[in-house]
């Protein structure tokens, strides 16, 4: 419920703080004295458009904020917890409006939007008047005010999780579908490269390994050509190996004729004839080491070349073609079994939508049920509201092939004032004094059934008197036992009836006025209420009347 309204520099409020109760709280004062002010900036907290006519004249911004004591389990708190805003304690809405039009909002004091205001607002307070937005005209709440009415808002849910079920099967076929038409596109180049992948048979890391082989193998050749030439100079026909093995002995024979001549070079010839042994032994090893099949790098070239082929062809990386031929195999098997697979996403889907229309069928059965029950309810607060001769009437226009998540059906409340007169939805047929007191029979009949905890109505005992507001008076208190109702109201019914009573009133000179709000006591409600009787002049014959509609409501709630 709404417990605290503070207002600053707000059109003629200088500074106001209400504490609110729960029960009726009514607002009364003389016309012009700023009752619609009031409301505005209540407005203005619950995320109503801001305009910068409401900065009280030569301040440069207006605040209005609205605290409200809220259980665990409203559905305000899972909009905060939705949008991570902290709800322990009460829910404060704060909203700061400068002079120059722009406007600020904090919920819970952190910085936020409008629209999450207006959302928050709209779940704690509905504000019912003769031209107010938010009130029970809004055709697109009247199926949840039914099913709430009814008592079959499990129904309902249970039809919107059958409804989703319908809709993933149903898309999970047309997905399976477009799969299926596309592949059947594409069968003969699946296959076709299916075959050619599967010959070629690519491995992972292949093309790394096969570079890598090529180089090297490469590198080898041009070292093992000039490897050959040494091994050709020195042990082919042209060596000179087996020339100097000859020197060496015809000087070994000779050097004992000539001793110390010869013996130098006899040892340098033998130690070349040396070294030249090793160095051909060390050539034949390295042309065996590097002995190639060119056949092979062959036949490597042609591996590689042939999978760099294929991955330009089908524009990816050579490592992802087995993973492209996997894809291609997948694709093949689920085109070779998609009908099969379609066939029974066809059943599922239409299993789904059998069990949708079943259980939407049954809601409508449900709403239908409801909807005669809503309208007795209703009938009967009618007549004592001098709509007697009215009529409200539930429309109810059911489509079967229309499925929604909320079912088949649109719902609308309708009336009819006179009879003989066409029957049409409550708006555009009710007058202003005749809505407002639809809309309290409708509220009565509802309950606390899909009801913010506050109802705010703005004087909706317009345009009637006496027996008429009498009844209105009746069936707010009525309402007030099970949410918190606050009224602006111009009938001493009404502010009888009040467990809480504000007066409204302006105080100031020509140079300033300003707008106050006081609660007022049990003599002071007496003299208010005469005052509402009597006019500007206060009889005692008024105060006598008001005194008397104070005991009679005390007696009736009690």
């Amino acid at each position: 419920m709404l417990s605290r309204l503070s207002i600053r520099d707000i059109v003629l409020i200088d500074r106001l703080d209400i504490d609110f109760a729960p029960g009726l709280s009514v607002l009364t004062g003389e016309t012009g004295a700023g009752k619609s002010i009031l409301l505005d900036a209540l407005s203005l907290a619950l995320g109503a458009r801001g305009d910068a006519s409401l900065v009280r004249h030569g301040a440069a911004q207006g605040q209005v904020t609205a605290v409200f004591d809220v259980p665990r389990n409203h559905p305000a708190r899972a909009i905060l917890a939705d949008n991570a805003i902290d709800d322990d304690g009460d829910v404060i809405l704060r909203r700061v409006q400068t002079a120059d039009g722009r406007t600020r909002v904090f919920v819970n004091d952190q910085p936020s939007s409008v629209g999450l205001m207006r959302d928050i607002g709209r779940a704690l307070v509905e504000i019912h008047g003769q031209h107010d937005e938010r009130a029970l005209v809004d055709a697109g709440a009247h199926r949840e005010l039914l099913d709430s009415f009814g008592g079959h808002v499990g129904e309902a849910e249970a039809t919107a999780a059958a409804w989703r079920r319908w809709r993933d099967a149903e898309q999970e076929l047309a997905r399976h579908k477009a799969k299926v038409e596309a592949a059947a596109r594409e069968a003969d180049f699946l296959r076709a490269s299916v075959t050619e992948l599967s010959k070629l048979d690519p491995q992972p890391g292949e093309e790394t390994d096969l570079a890598e082989m090529r180089a090297s193998m490469m590198r080898v050749e041009k070292v093992a050509s000039e490897i050959q030439d040494a091994q050709d100079v020195l042990s082919g026909s042209n060596s000179p190996l087996p020339q100097l093995a000859s020197l060496l002995r015809r000087l070994q024979r000779k050097a004992p004729e000539v001793p110390d001549l010869l013996d130098d070079v006899v040892k340098a010839l033998d130690e070349a004839l040396i070294s030249l042994d090793v160095a051909q032994s060390g050539i034949d090893a390295a042309l065996r080491a590097t002995e190639y099949d060119p056949q092979k790098l062959e036949r490597a070239e042609e591996r590689l070349f042939a999978l760099r082929a294929a991955a330009r062809k089908h524009n990816v990386q050579v490592d992802d073609l087995a993973q492209l031929r996997d894809a291609m195999v997948a694709d093949l098997a689920d085109l070779d079994a998609g009908e099969e697979r379609l066939r029974a996403l066809e059943a599922q889907s239409a299993a789904a939508r059998a069990a949708y229309d079943d259980q939407a069928a049954h809601l409508s059965e449900l709403r239908r049920s409801a909807a005669s029950a809503l309208e007795a309810a209703v009938m009967a607060e009618l007549p004592a509201l001098r709509l007697e001769r009215a009529a409200f009437i539930v429309e109810i226009s059911t489509e079967r092939e229309s499925r929604a998540e909320e079912g088949n059906d649109q719902v609308e409340f309708w009336v009819r004032t006179n009879p003989g007169t066409r029957p049409g939805p409550m708006m555009k047929v009710a007058s202003g004094g005749e809505l407002s007191r639809f809309l309290l029979a409708l509220k009565v009949a509802l309950a606390d059934r899909g009801s913010a905890p506050t109802l705010v109505f703005d004087e909706i005992d317009s345009g009637v008197g006496g027996a008429v507001s009498d009844a209105i008076g009746q069936r707010l208190g009525r309402l007030s036992q099970r949410v918190q109702v606050l009224t602006v109201t111009h009938a001493p019914q009404v502010a009888a009836r009040a467990e809480t009573h504000f007066l409204i009133s302006k105080s100031g000179g020509l140079d300033r006025v300003s707008t106050t709000v006081r609660e007022i006591d049990r003599p002071s409600r007496q003299e208010e209420i005469a005052r509402m009787l009597a006019g500007e002049t206060i009889t005692e014959e008024a105060r006598a009347a008001a005194e008397r509609l104070l005991r009679e409501n005390v007696a009736a709630a009690s």
